[in-house]
């Protein structure tokens, strides 16, 4: 019995190659998609960081800023732990966001001005500022040179503080577009392969087509017809048109087949 061989070779050679073909833009694409999917989480996460982040600044600047008000205008001593407490969390936030950071520049000003904070603050609470603002802190009276400090000293630097949370909240977005545009060319780079395998196996299943037709079921039906033919009007079995292959083997047993049908009449 005869191997299949040039008709099974072709036909195996065409589907491992839409098979290889497959596989190797499935493969290009999943590597491209999870880069994409992964610096699309990356911006995503530093962004909610970002503004988790600046959330604890803005609550601790709050706080300290309602206890400094109560200090300095008020004179009332017993906000002195929760002025240092509000500034010591703006601290820690910020040292977590300096450690986490990719970009520190965006951080500069927002160091800068915290550090002012932290020094005026501490200068304040050791009656650093002297006058009626440091008596007043001392007596725990009201005094109206305490509020003048506030609103001329303290408050200067707040408002100076709270811009630079804010750059540093929206500090991220700032870095979106290079990230953006690199997502872009990823996704091209993911879509790609696929239009290019899709227009290559449309190819491919064309030329199948072709070739199924012209070397299978062309010459089968030469056959079925030469059969038919003799069968029903002992007309010599001939096949029209040049044979190959599985084809002409089968062509020349169906020939040997009538021969000895023949002969045995």
């Amino acid at each position: 019995m005869n191997v299949m061989t040039g008709m099974r070779k072709r036909v195996t050679a065409g589907f491992l190659s839409i098979v290889c073909l497959l596989f190797f833009s499935g493969m290009v694409s999943f590597i491209e998609l999870s880069r994409l999917s992964r610096d699309t989480g990356e911006i995503l996460g530093a962004n909610q960081r970002n503004i988790e982040l600046a959330k604890q600044m803005l609550d601790a600047v709050h706080d300290q800023n309602m206890a400094m008000v109560r200090l300095s205008v008020f004179g009332d001593r017993s906000y002195d732990s929760l002025c240092r407490a509000g500034i010591d969390r703006l601290e820690q936030a910020l040292l977590t966001a300096q450690e986490e950071a990719f970009d520190k520049s965006f951080l500069d000003s927002l160091a800068f001005a915290t550090t002012e904070l932290r020094v005026l603050t501490d200068n304040f609470l050791a009656f650093g500022t002297g006058g009626a603002a440091a008596d007043s802190l001392r007596t725990g009276v009201a005094d109206s040179s305490g509020s003048r400090w506030y609103n001329e000293v303290y408050e200067v630097q707040y408002d100076k503080l709270i811009s630079a949370i804010n750059n540093y909240m929206t500090s991220t977005q700032s870095s979106l577009a290079p990230r953006a545009e690199r997502m872009k060319t990823n996704a091209y780079r993911a879509v790609t392969p696929v239009l290019i395998s899709l227009v290559v196996m449309i190819a491919i299943v064309l030329m199948f087509y072709y070739f199924i037709l012209v070397y299978c079921v062309s010459p089968v039906e030469r056959m079925d017809r030469g059969l038919e033919n003799y069968l029903s009007f002992r007309v010599p079995f001939t096949v029209k048109g040049e044979l190959k292959d599985e084809m002409l083997a089968l062509k020349e047993k169906i020939e040997s087949l009538i021969n000895l049908i023949k002969q045995s009449k």
